[in-house]
């Protein structure tokens, strides 16, 4: 099994920046992809971005050149460095991970989710 446990939420103005965490326990040595989600007020989850175990990055167009995510794999971490925040980034962010479970089958797990707001 393996759990994850997001931080780095809070309130902030238009313009400024956020740094997400999140942290994996358990079975970090099955972990494959890691990354962050994000799910607005009325609006289904969406993918904001996504790296490799090697490190490959994949990002959402809406926050291509303002959110940087990277990974530790010693520690079992993954952050989402987030710049020029617009209101419009305001929603409950999810870290997400996928595993390969004791029988090498495909598992994948959310974490709590931490609330961004930016306000105008």
């Amino acid at each position: 099994q393996v759990q994850l446990v997001e931080s780095g939420g809070g309130l902030v103005q238009a313009g400024g920046s956020l740094r997400l965490s999140c942290a994996a326990s358990g079975a970090i040595s099955r972990i494959n992809g890691m990354g962050w989600y994000r799910q607005a007020p009325g609006k289904q989850r969406e993918l904001v971005a996504t790296i490799t175990r090697s490190g490959s990055a994949n990002y959402a167009d809406s926050v291509k050149d303002r959110f940087t995510i990277s990974r530790d794999n010693a520690n079992a971490m993954v952050n989402l460095q987030m710049n020029s925040l617009k209101p419009e980034d305001t929603a409950v962010y999810y870290c997400n991970a996928d595993y390969w479970g004791p029988i090498s089958e495909y598992r994948e797990v959310w974490g709590q989710g931490t609330l961004v707001t930016v306000s105008s």
